[in-house]
């Protein structure tokens, strides 16, 4: 069950980050943040979706916006994650699920008929005052990070 709602403020959580701090969303006060929660570091579908938010970037930042990943994934994961794919923002750590689950994002999957639970692709853009502006949620990743920068853009 998701405790986020567009419109309203995100509770604020804080996270060990691949940079060997722990990071709170409200950090990021004054800036808009794309919150983008992915299955797995070093998987070809997150890998291609790190990638393609690596690759605009620049762009998120001419905003005045900054991207982080979350997956459940422990730090040390993260940082060869980072350093494989020159990955240029931080990845959050959520090996307990709980932002994860605030998001209404840990769900029953199922792949080659076998129940699981984890993450459900799905992004999030945060405004500078800490609302929830948009969420993409079950994304599919060709063309998602352009979606995003589009709605940061307007």
């Amino acid at each position: 069950m998701s405790q986020v709602e567009i419109g309203r403020e995100v509770p604020d959580f804080t996270l060990p980050a691949s940079n060997g701090a722990d990071v709170s969303l409200s950090d990021f006060r004054g800036k808009k943040v794309v919150l983008y929660f992915y299955p797995k570091d070093m998987t070809p579908g997150c890998t291609q979706e790190s990638c393609d938010f690596r690759d605009a970037n620049a762009a998120f930042a001419d905003r005045n916006t900054v991207i982080l990943g979350i997956s459940p994934d422990d730090v040390k994961s993260h940082n060869k994650f980072i350093e494989k794919h020159g990955l240029p923002f931080l990845l959050l750590a959520d090996t307990d699920q709980k932002v994860c689950k605030m998001f209404g994002v840990w769900q029953k999957k199922k792949m080659f008929g076998r129940e699981y639970m984890g993450v459900v692709r799905s992004t999030f853009l945060i405004d500078e005052e800490g609302r929830l502006a948009r969420e993409w949620r079950n994304v599919k990743v060709e063309g998602h990070a352009d979606e995003v920068l589009a709605a940061v853009k307007q």
